[in-house]
């Protein structure tokens, strides 16, 4: 038996750009946002946080909102497997700021999770106004907007851009 669906069917184009901007910046607005705090693993027998309570999750929220815009194919905990997935899924390289880029920043000497060795990576948007919206990491383990080299202490390495972005 087939059913007609009781709301008249629109087809219809996400505007990827405009919805990619609302989202990452409703994610800084109103308090504090918990969606991309935990996310859980099995390490050899042990339940691990790998985000560590939002101290490692600025891939994930990079990852997970394009993954909800069909930006990339599948979502990340990592900045190096996320960017490769980004350049894989259409992503390239550009030399200017334009809102709703994808910013890669230097690596930095530390450690990603207490126990391992990693170099810092840190991946986030660029939203204008020399802008950018991340999830901080070690200090509050929330999406912040901060300018975008961090008031000079912190360069960008890659921008990246998806021609998606252009049909808005």
């Amino acid at each position: 038996m087939s059913e007609e669906h009781p709301l008249p069917v629109h087809n219809v184009r996400i505007k990827k750009l405009k919805s990619l901007l609302a989202i990452v910046g409703n994610s800084v607005k109103g308090g504090d946002n918990y969606l991309f705090r935990n996310l859980y693993a099995d390490e050899d027998g042990t339940e691990i946080d790998i985000l560590e309570n939002g101290g490692n999750s600025c891939a994930v929220f990079v990852s997970w909102i394009l993954l909800a815009l069909e930006l990339i194919k599948r979502p990340h905990a990592t900045v190096y497997a996320t960017e490769k997935d980004l350049l894989d899924s259409g992503w390239f390289e550009i030399k200017e700021l334009k809102p709703g880029a994808i910013l890669i920043w230097e690596k930095r000497n530390g450690s990603m999770m207490d126990d391992h060795e990693i170099p810092k990576e840190h991946i986030g948007f660029y939203v204008g106004n020399d802008e950018a919206i991340s999830n901080s990491s070690k200090a509050t383990g929330f999406p912040v907007r901060h300018h975008v080299t961090y008031n000079n202490t912190r360069q960008i390495d890659k921008i990246l851009w998806h021609s998606e972005l252009d049909k808005d």
